[in-house]
């Protein structure tokens, strides 16, 4: 009789092992497995990030070696973050959740309003319309990254064989953002609504058209 319950034992053994996860993701190319909370690639391309088929990269050679496969003609790698164990264990259990919420109850939570959801709703407010200035979108945050981290770092790389810091991101992207500052003040000045590549460079004066070559 005890013989006939071991079966059952050992399947719930091997149930619980299997639903822990050892890893976040695999590499698409190599295979090699992604630990939680390492950093890792995605490819800039947008068809290579859908939700049933996102392709991740433990290396930078390993994007470099999806790239003529599925013949990208511009592409680059992106460094992420993957979640950590406890981060991503909550993810999947609130995904499974929803998934095994009746129809009904899930459009009654998503949205009052058929066919938009409440969390994607554009605010923006026009120079005609000062009235909705409240309205405006926030400014973006002076410890945004601006920059494509992996390409500056391949950058230096290619340039002198050197390493580059994490901190090098933060301080190239407060170069680029007063760069820009000063570009939008002067093109207010030129009464224009069109950053140019002169307000950058501070070449160039006058009207809001192009000097001639």
């Amino acid at each position: 009789m005890s013989s006939l319950h071991k079966p059952t034992q050992t399947s719930s053994m091997t149930s619980a092992i299997t639903d822990e996860p050892a890893h976040f993701r695999l590499c698409s190319s190599c295979k090699r497995p992604l630990a939680f909370g390492a950093s890792y690639y995605t490819c800039s391309v947008t068809t290579c990030n859908r939700p049933k088929m996102t392709l991740t990269f433990c290396s930078v050679p390993c994007f470099q070696a999806h790239v003529p496969t599925l013949r990208h003609r511009e592409a680059w790698a992106e460094e992420q973050r993957a979640p950590s164990r406890a981060a991503w264990l909550a993810q999947r259990a609130a995904d499974t959740t929803d998934q095994e919420r009746p129809l009904g109850a899930a459009r009654e939570k998503g949205s009052a309003s058929p066919g938009k959801a409440p969390s994607v709703v554009r605010r923006t407010a026009t120079a005609t319309d000062p009235t909705h200035a409240e309205l405006e979108e926030p400014l973006m945050s002076n410890e945004e990254v601006l920059v494509v981290v992996s390409k500056v770092k391949a950058y230096i790389k290619a340039r002198a064989g050197m390493n580059t810091a994490d901190a090098v991101s933060a301080a190239v992207s407060d170069v680029v953002r007063a760069a820009c500052d000063r570009a939008v003040e002067r093109a207010k000045a030129d009464g224009r609504k069109t950053v140019m590549a002169r307000d950058i460079t501070g070449t160039g004066t006058g009207t809001g058209t192009e000097p001639a070559a």
